[in-house]
């Protein structure tokens, strides 16, 4: 595993979520099931036997960390079904990598069960709203491939490779800058989330961006003065001496 990208599993993922928060060395995570599927949900059999009384005060999410709020980039690796509960989890990310055969939707349609991990919220943001009721209405199963002609699935990938796809993805991301990225994710979800109008949402992405341009954007612009990712190259991490900037 790359030093730089963090994985976690969906069992006991909200301490998981918070430990990646909480290191410097892990820069991206990917999100992914275990046992051939992403995730089905919530535990049917607790809620019917007995729900737990946390379920009725809003604070940590049903499902983990869906409430919980990241400053950098998750990626989910989708296989199998990633349904109810465990399809809000595939949204709370930032990318989804989703195999062929995988198998998302509002499955707890069928039981009464409502969205109260952020589906509603995020789907909408993802894939618009006519989209997004037609999926929480219906309760229908959507595929990997028409996830894909629909921009929720990002990437789509062979039958069994989600997962490595999504830890390559991860790691691409690391070779970055890390506070533009973060900044510029940063004002992404502001705009698209929490923002009350457009002119606020400029005023956010100026203010959360300009900081950067002393941290990264000089070095940045030094190192491509001095020959470095020309013609749209992507390998710009060789060694840099910035004395020898024609900047």
């Amino acid at each position: 595993m790359h030093p730089l990208a963090a994985v976690l599993s969906r069992k006991d993922s909200r301490p998981a979520t918070e430990d990646f928060e909480s290191d410097p060395s892990s820069k991206v995570a990917v999100l992914y099931g275990v046992g051939g599927n992403f995730c089905s949900g919530y535990d049917l059999k607790e809620l019917g036997e007995s729900p737990p009384t946390d379920l009725f005060s809003y604070g940590r999410g049903p499902m983990g960390p869906s409430r919980f709020e990241t400053t950098k980039p998750v990626i989910a690796a989708v296989e199998g079904f990633a349904v109810a509960g465990g399809f809000e989890l595939a949204l709370w990310c930032d990318l989804r990598v989703v195999e062929e055969t995988a198998v998302m939707g509002v499955f707890c349609r069928r039981f009464g069960v409502p969205l109260i991990d952020g589906g509603t919220v995020r789907l909408q943001a993802i894939v618009g709203l006519g989209r997004a009721l037609d999926l929480i209405l219906t309760g229908r199963p959507i595929k990997g491939p028409e996830a894909h002609q629909w921009g929720l699935a990002n990437y789509l990938v062979a039958c069994g490779s989600a997962v490595g796809q999504a830890v390559h993805l991860a790691q691409s991301l690391t070779k970055f800058p890390q506070e533009c990225l973060k900044a510029d994710r940063r004002s992404t979800l502001n705009a698209a989330l929490s923002s009350d109008s457009f002119q606020e949402a400029l005023k956010f992405e100026h203010e959360n961006g300009v900081p950067i341009i002393v941290k990264e954007s000089v070095a940045g612009a030094q190192k491509f003065v001095s020959g470095v990712g020309r013609h749209g190259k992507f390998h710009i991490d060789a060694d840099f001496d910035a004395t020898k900037s024609k900047l």
